[in-house]
């Protein structure tokens, strides 16, 4: 017999560890405010208290990993404190490091709790749509993808849910419950928050233009009109509740001995930046690679060479052809410092330096260049990594397996049907699908798996520290979720499946030969009736 005791406590076990995960949040929203200001004595006492608050429920529901995290994490708030209180760039990445991990870091429910159910106990989405019936199959749809969804019949039982648990997003109808209800009731939950939640609207007739402006009063994100099928909106409530990735900026430092100023050290190391000083310019020259900066600060004056020479010299290299470099200057000569800007250089301060404006100026410079990178290195579309990119990738991943002996796993998945799809239903749906899988693996697997797309409806994983048994496992499970989601947005059933071959690096196999040998396993998938996953065998390759 079932103990149906012991199963409820259980429950609420798992009910109340999500206040581990709601507080590591806590001081993950402390650490990323670094990002937009400045380190003081005010951001170690809140980051200090959040991570003891951390401690306290990760203690109290028995979550080891957070707690040895936030051990570690309060060590070094005190190695902060015996500095003075202030950051340096070794602080900055050690803390920046303990903070990932955290971010990373899922809830243990029990000894044998199965990993990839850790995504069905973040917080939910709540639907409240005047279509209730569409609510709940909503809500299973978005299951497939790892989320919890609510679904609501009255406002009374969202307005106690919403006291109950706070969500991830909320999808409110404009007309739930009664006409214009929606709007009211969004209006009304605003004003008793503390801050703003991730909110849709939704509206199946096209609403008039005061209704749209009542809706962003509202709070509203996003005003979905018409049909509303998971696939789209799981791209929506990603966007809106996508949590940052705080990674230091790191900014390169060359200033000749005599002239360098400690102060600009101090002043960018409290703005959360990682610097890295360098008297002499032929050693900067090999730092480059190994440090990989952001930005790099030349001083214009430097006893063995000046800086648009060095700035020169590092052009050289296609690796350094985009990297921003800002000129420090105490000339005054216009005509001196345009020639300057013209050979290397993107942009210049003068001596001495304005705090803030060197803050701005950096943070500035270093936002363009990452985004200038995330688009040269990942495709429009999906946002996966692009197909040169997945090929270095791979390429990393299976030099760090032969140095360490872990295995590897490399799969490639193709959309079955896709060119029917296509043809009969319109190239913004076969778009639609291409996303959704990209979502979808992004939401199943785990941040240290790389996903790319190959081209067209083909994309491929890059599994680290796996063997192909379980990456079998992984990907037929994501396979069997795929095939269940509905791509229409009316009655009708519309539903696509993909094919995947998976192969594992074996001794003497290059990335070429790990490749086709994932190929030839897609291919005999295809082959076999498509819809399914095949493995290659050691005796294939």
């Amino acid at each position: 017999m079932i103990d149906t005791e012991s199963v409820g406590r259980e429950r609420n076990k798992q009910h109340f560890a999500q206040r581990v995960i709601h507080q590591a949040n806590q001081v993950l929203d402390v650490w990323q405010r670094l990002q937009y200001g400045e380190w003081s004595s005010h951001s170690l006492r809140d980051l200090r208290e959040a991570n003891l608050l951390l401690l306290r429920h990760a203690e109290r529901f028995e979550q080891a990993a957070h707690c040895l995290l936030s051990q570690q994490i309060a060590t070094c708030l005190e190695a902060i404190e015996s500095n003075s209180g202030q950051l340096n760039s070794e602080l900055i990445s050690e803390l920046n490091q303990l903070l990932q991990n955290l971010s990373s870091t899922g809830l243990s429910l029990c000894a044998h709790s199965d990993p990839t159910t850790l995504a069905q106990l973040l917080k939910p989405v709540y639907l409240a749509l005047q279509d209730h019936p569409r609510a709940v199959y909503l809500a299973r749809q978005l299951e497939n993808f790892g989320l919890s969804a609510t679904a609501f019949c009255s406002s009374d039982s969202f307005i106690q849910a919403m006291t109950d648990r706070e969500p991830a997003a909320i999808v409110m109808d404009i007309d739930f419950c009664a006409p214009l209800h929606g709007l009211q009731l969004a209006a009304d939950m605003r004003l008793s928050m503390e801050h703003a939640l991730p909110l849709v609207f939704f509206s199946s007739n096209p609403p008039v233009s005061d209704i749209r402006l009542q809706a962003a009063r509202a709070g509203g994100k996003d005003l979905l009109v018409g049909g509303l099928d998971a696939s789209s909106l799981i791209e929506r409530i990603d966007v809106l509740s996508r949590a940052p990735d705080y990674e230091p900026f790191k900014v390169m430092l060359i200033e000749a001995p005599e002239s360098r100023d400690s102060q600009m050290t101090a002043t960018l190391n409290n703005a959360g930046i990682v610097t890295l000083n360098i008297g002499e310019p032929a050693v900067a020259l090999d730092a480059l690679g190994e440090f990989q900066p952001d930005v790099l600060i030349l001083d214009m004056d430097m006893p063995a060479c000046s800086g648009p020479e060095l700035a020169r010299a590092m052009r050289f290299n296609d690796q350094h052809a985009n990297l921003p470099i800002i000129y420090l200057s105490t000339r005054d000569d216009l005509d001196q410092l345009t020639d300057a800007l013209s050979e290397g250089g993107d942009d210049f301060l003068a001596k001495p330096l304005q705090p803030g404006l060197l803050i701005t100026v950096v943070r500035n410079r270093v936002a363009h260049a990452r985004s200038l990178k995330s688009r040269l290195l990942r495709d429009r579309l999906t946002g996966l990594f692009n197909h040169t990119h997945t090929l270095h990738l791979l390429e990393q991943e299976q030099q760090r397996a032969q140095r360490s002996g872990l295995p590897l796993s490399f799969a490639v998945l193709d959309i079955d049907h896709f060119k029917v799809a296509n043809d009969t239903h319109g190239y913004p749906l076969g778009d639609r699908v291409i996303k959704s899988l990209a979502l979808f693996l992004k939401r199943r697997l785990r941040k240290s798996d790389h996903i790319g797309r190959l081209g067209g409806e083909e994309i491929a994983v890059i599994l680290p520290d796996t063997d192909i048994a379980n990456a079998c496992q992984v990907l037929d499970d994501i396979r069997s979720r795929f095939a269940a989601i509905n791509f229409s947005s009316d009655e009708l059933a519309l539903h696509c499946t993909f094919s995947c071959g998976i192969a594992d690096l074996q001794e003497g196999m290059d990335v070429k030969s790990l490749a086709r040998s994932a190929d030839d396993a897609l291919w005999k998938a295809k082959n076999a009736g498509r819809n399914q996953v095949i493995c290659s065998l050691p005796q294939d390759n």
